[in-house]
């Protein structure tokens, strides 16, 4: 369904799950999980179906970014962290939601690190998943050299230092198959709504120049960073930097050592196991 965060802005959501469920004499609230999905240019669809593994604990929202996937389409002048992490606050308003559990994944996670800085107190936990909190062009590079040999390492610093059509190409060939530790499902990417120009405009701009860690200071809740080891897009170094970055007592650090990127498209089992004990705890 489309949702209007504010005068002339819509966000597709999808929700799975009551957030009042029957326990024996009362009517127990469950906590509700914000999902950010990937990208940018992507939509939510990546985490369907295995986050429904979730909704027994957890009344989950699926959400689109402004500009993405099902919501409306807006000007690039509105693909701004702070503008998507402000539409946090704008969603869970028209909703009704307090206290959400808020899940970045990649560049959700961008979206969730400046979500945190710029609203500390809104969320009753945050995840951050296989996300970095700058380029980190070098740290790239070498992992796709690592994994792929010369050429997939050029793809990458070709696309990363200049995003365009034309690099995309090469590097969705070279570098895409090697996120992963297992093979991606063909079916999974053929019901994604990809939206190319956000992805190139953003991109080409603030994930140049972003650095994400000093926001982090402002952390007043549990924050779950999780990472692959094998990861060469959002590199695991990035992870333990973001978790340190993390003040006392907040921050935790989930490393999936046969992981790549989304530790639950590799190792689904363990990474949900750790996902539900976070979400479903006290």
């Amino acid at each position: 369904m489309l949702i209007t965060i504010e005068p002339g802005v819509r966000l597709y959501i999808d929700v799975e799950g009551p957030a009042l469920v029957p326990d024996g004499p009362r009517m127990r609230e469950k906590p509700t999980l914000v999902l950010l999905h990937g990208g940018p240019g992507y939509d939510h669809s990546g985490f369907k179906p295995i986050f429904s593994r979730l909704a027994d604990v957890a009344q989950i929202v699926y959400v689109d970014h402004r500009g993405h996937g099902r919501s409306d389409r807006r000007p690039p002048e509105e693909w701004t962290l702070d503008t998507f992490a402000d539409d946090v606050v704008r969603l869970c308003d028209a909703l009704g939601i307090a206290k959400p559990i808020v899940l970045g994944q990649s560049f959700g996670g961008f979206v969730a690190q400046r979500y945190l800085a710029r609203h500390p107190a809104h969320p009753a936990r945050v995840v951050l998943s296989s996300t970095s909190h700058h380029l980190g062009l070098e740290r790239k590079v070498a992992a796709f050299t690592r994994l792929g040999g010369p050429e997939a390492g050029a793809a990458a610093r070709t696309f990363w230092a200049a995003p365009s059509a034309a690099t995309w190409a090469p590097y969705k060939q070279l570098c895409h198959p090697l996120y992963n530790t297992t093979p991606a499902d063909p079916q999974a990417r053929a019901r994604t709504v990809f939206n190319e120009d956000i992805l190139f405009a953003s991109a080409n701009g603030e994930q140049q120049t972003m650095q994400l860690l000093p926001g982090l200071a402002k952390v007043q809740c549990p924050v779950l960073v999780m990472a692959g080891a094998q990861d060469p897009v959002t590199p695991l170094e990035d992870a333990q930097e973001i978790a340190a970055a993390i003040p006392a007592p907040w921050g935790r650090l989930a490393v999936f050592d046969g992981a790549g990127h989304g530790a639950w498209r590799d190792m689904p089992e363990p990474a949900m196991a750790v996902l539900r004990e976070f979400v479903a705890s006290p």
